[in-house]
């Protein structure tokens, strides 16, 4: 294609088929322009090498062109900080950052700190993205304040009814429940719950309903015993697996909240000489890239983390071009790995967990109750 002279956005427009404002839209990365369009206007854009000038774009908008993302420390093994569930989430909200024009700034938070100040008011985002936020009992507050001043953000979680702004999030009520389903389909009826289900932490009480329910339709009565709770660490895992262990009740399955938890249990199942699937199934959450290298493989429920990103970046431009915008449950899928044992028969009686965790529970002494 020939463009005589500079290449402006009339140009662009004649060649796409489409208005000025259109251009102008899809340049600036608006999510009312549907991607078919905007690729068709940004590929155009750079066949006539076309630039759009930020500086005067902002100026007119008074915006700054950049979004931010605020992470939440968490505890890891490692120097990162950062939750292994968020990596591949983090590269999908930058790659549609990138696609719709916009910068992206990363910052780490602590819980302690005012994070919900200024960033908007100093002009250092149109809006923020929240990824992980500790307990939800003390979060929301902080929720409030940035709806109270006007903040547009959004943030991936629970999708609550009354919340303050908007979530994007899993339906973690279906994972729950597809999760214990397959266990029960497997001829497993002894079925644990790892994880900390509180309104503190409303995506694994979710979790934990979903799971409840599916025993509920398999007539059958969830069982304090084969529950704990714990964070979603490795450490928390295995140490509420030693505490389900040590009370002695029969076990043949569980369910975890995250598959850091899973990976935990992993190992502590296998510190008492039982077999995973054959003596107890495992399923995680998450889908992390560490549940296909676990020993063995994990089943667990897989989170859309690249459609998330998309999401909630697009999200957020709605509202920050004050467009209406809603929340959004993604639909889960549970991935079968070895760890399920998937057309195995239910362990026999004589070889039950509750044997030999007994014997392994008497030569391990007093354990720790999890975090």
């Amino acid at each position: 294609m020939v463009v005589k002279g500079k290449a402006n956005s009339l140009d662009i427009a004649h060649l796409a088929g489409v208005s000025q404002a259109t251009v102008s839209r899809a340049l600036r990365g608006h999510p009312a322009v549907n991607r078919a369009t905007r690729e068709r206007v940004m590929e155009i854009a750079r066949q006539l090498n076309y630039q759009v000038d930020k500086n005067a774009s902002n100026l007119r908008t008074q915006q700054s062109g950049t979004l931010a993302v605020l992470l939440f420390e968490d505890p890891t093994v490692d120097d990162s900080s950062i939750n292994p569930f968020f990596h591949s989430m983090l590269g999908s909200i930058t790659r549609a950052c990138a696609q719709r024009g916009y910068d992206l700034l990363i910052s780490f938070q602590q819980l302690s700190r005012d994070w919900h100040a200024d960033y908007e008011d100093s002009h250092k985002a149109d809006g923020l993205i929240l990824l992980g936020y500790g307990d939800y009992r003390e979060y929301r507050s902080r929720l409030e304040a940035l709806v109270a001043q006007g903040t547009h953000f959004v943030r991936w979680g629970a999708v609550l009814a009354g919340q303050p702004g908007l979530s994007i999030g899993c339906d973690n009520h279906a994972g729950g429940l597809a999760a214990t389903r397959h266990l029960l389909s497997l001829g497993r009826r002894r079925i644990g719950f790892l994880g900390h289900a509180s309104q503190g932490a409303p995506e694994f009480l979710e979790r934990y309903q979903g799971y409840a329910c599916a025993l509920r339709e398999a007539e059958l009565t969830p069982d304090p015993l084969l529950q704990a709770e714990a964070i979603s660490t490795e450490q928390a895992g295995r140490e509420a697996a030693e505490l389900v262990l040590a009370r002695g009740a029969r076990l043949d399955a569980l369910v975890c909240a995250s598959d850091l938890i899973a990976i935990g249990a992993l190992r502590a199942l296998q510190g008492h000489g039982l077999r995973v699937p054959e003596d107890v199934a495992v399923v995680g959450y998450d889908d992390i890239p560490m549940a296909q290298y676990a020993h063995p493989a994990l089943t667990s429920v897989q989170q859309d983390t690249r459609r998330a990103g998309e999401l909630l970046v697009d999200t957020l431009l709605r509202l920050v071009h004050g467009e209406e915008a809603q929340p959004v449950k993604l639909p889960p899928l549970l991935m079968v790995r070895q760890s399920c044992g998937a057309g195995l028969p239910a362990p026999p009686t004589r070889r039950s967990a509750t044997v030999t965790a007994l014997r392994s529970g008497a030569r391990s002494g007093t354990r720790r109750t999890p975090r």
